[in-house]
């Protein structure tokens, strides 16, 4: 089982984001993530996350996003979580806007995990209830609680 909060914490998790665009919101969480892990060089994990993002988008639908890539500069999975005030274009495949984003970079020789992240991510985020619950968090505490608790649910069934 994953143990999700030792990937994403409070302090990598906030409401109300201010963003207008997919470069802008993925800046604002490769500086929080670089604010939480010295490590990070903010610029560099940007780079990979636009890589990653060219050659397909991880837009999910539903509003939802996993922006992800492997990342030299991390010695274990990190994380941030984002709820944007307005709806970001993340060329999802059912054009919707994405204001639910799961930012994440992995260790370069973890591939087991980043696939077992991301299936977990997948799977609670299906839930149009946990989404919905995700929605209506008022304050970065309250997402992430809602959030943690829907990630061991999902790891359950």
């Amino acid at each position: 089982m994953i143990e999700f909060e030792t990937i994403l914490s409070p302090a990598c998790t906030h409401v109300g984001v201010q963003a207008r665009s997919k470069k802008g919101v993925l800046e604002q969480a490769c500086q929080c993530l670089a604010e939480a892990f010295p490590e990070i060089e903010p610029r560099r994990l940007l780079e990979g996350l636009l890589a990653r993002e060219r050659l397909g988008s991880t837009g999910l639908g539903e509003g939802v996003a996993i922006p992800h890539c492997r990342f030299d500069r991390c010695e274990a999975p990190v994380a941030c979580f984002l709820k944007t005030e307005r709806g970001i274009d993340f060329d999802a495949p059912d054009d919707e806007l994405v204001d639910l984003l799961f930012v994440l970079a992995v260790p370069l020789h973890e591939q087991r995990i980043h696939l077992e992240i991301l299936g977990a991510l997948a799977r609670a985020f299906d839930d149009p209830g946990n989404l919905a619950s995700l929605r209506r968090a008022p304050s970065d505490q309250g997402l992430f609680d809602t959030l943690q608790r829907q990630l061991a649910m999902s790891q359950r069934e």
